[in-house]
């Protein structure tokens, strides 16, 4: 896969730490397991370009998307989408989740451009503004992290 948005990503495989031991590297899926989740949560159609490139350089292992406890992306996907139906939320637009933590999730939405914006989806919250935009989109998301990263030398 030819990679467009997430070029920093790309170059920079390896999660910055001052321990060696927390230097993981990023592991992605193939082309075909991003087909099986494009007919599961798409209905087949393609998802926005920088989400497949996410999902090929590091959907089986990101250091700037956390994916949970989860053991695949269809998992992770499956879980949150029954938390949202246990809790009486939904959204009405197709939409993948790109990262949990605690009972909060990030996600896009799978009908907007090539590097959709993520938003922040808080199901516990008994306000009807739920979702909220986190100003960013994944490209900008992951080069932010990278560039802290980098700046700060990792967290350990």
């Amino acid at each position: 896969m030819e990679i467009e948005y997430l070029q920093k990503l790309k170059e920079n495989p390896r999660r910055y730490s001052k321990r060696e031991e927390f230097r993981f590297e990023i592991k992605g899926i193939s082309i075909d397991e991003i087909q099986s989740l494009e007919k599961l949560y798409n209905n087949g159609n393609h998802f926005p370009k920088s989400l497949r490139e996410l999902l090929f350089l590091s959907g089986n292992y990101s250091y700037t998307f956390s994916w949970g406890i989860n053991d695949s992306q269809k998992e992770m996907q499956e879980r949150v989408r029954e938390n949202l139906k246990q809790r009486g939320k939904m959204i009405f637009k197709p939409y993948y989740i790109i990262e949990v933590y605690d009972d909060r999730f990030f996600f896009v939405y799978l009908d907007e451009e090539d590097d959709p914006q993520i938003y922040d989806g808080n199901p516990w919250s008994s306000s009807e503004d739920w979702i909220s935009s986190v100003d960013k989109t994944i490209k900008e998301f992951v080069e932010f992290d990278i560039d802290r990263m980098i700046e700060y030398g990792g967290v350990n």
